[in-house]
């Protein structure tokens, strides 16, 4: 649940071990000027918490929802000069919440830019979509975030 070194040239950035077939693929395309730069940024955020790796010089990664323990889905990003591309691979009844992870992060990321993620899914069935939000909305989630750690603390403390 570590992040993944970068790969040495040459090297693929999909790690052996994560190879699964997910009946659901998810996809959003991000038009955005600077797609490296948030696909670096939201890779490397996730990965404190998910398995998931950068290749700087492909301009792709991926994350791999593992923190439960099984691989729950998997995400491909993929940068180009024009938009970010996200995929996501996963089980129907995950996808909802998947999306929203990864989506809510990446509208956050990009506020300024008032980025919006729209997921299509091969099976027909509706994406979500998050974003876009303003610099405000992303101020008071950051607040409310830190409130709740420091409730959080306060109370640890007590059970002491």
């Amino acid at each position: 649940m570590t992040q993944n070194p970068t790969p040495s040239t040459g090297e693929t950035t999909t790690p052996s071990t994560a190879e699964a077939s997910y009946p659901l693929i998810s996809v959003a395309t991000i038009p955005t000027e600077r797609a490296a730069r948030y696909g670096k940024q939201l890779v490397s955020h996730m990965a404190h918490k998910i398995t998931g790796s950068w290749d700087e010089e492909a301009g792709s990664g991926y994350l791999l929802f593992d923190r439960e323990g099984p691989v729950l889905g998997r995400f491909d990003v993929i940068a180009s000069a024009s938009d970010l591309r996200l995929e996501l691979r996963t089980e129907p009844e995950r996808a909802d919440r998947l999306e929203f992870i990864v989506g809510i992060h990446l509208a956050r990321f990009g506020a300024r830019d008032s980025l919006a993620i729209s997921w299509e899914r091969t099976d027909g069935s509706e994406g979500t979509t998050q974003g876009p939000l303003t610099p405000e909305e992303v101020e008071a989630h950051a607040r409310a975030k830190k409130a709740a750690r420091e409730a959080a603390a306060r109370q640890a403390e007590h059970a002491e």
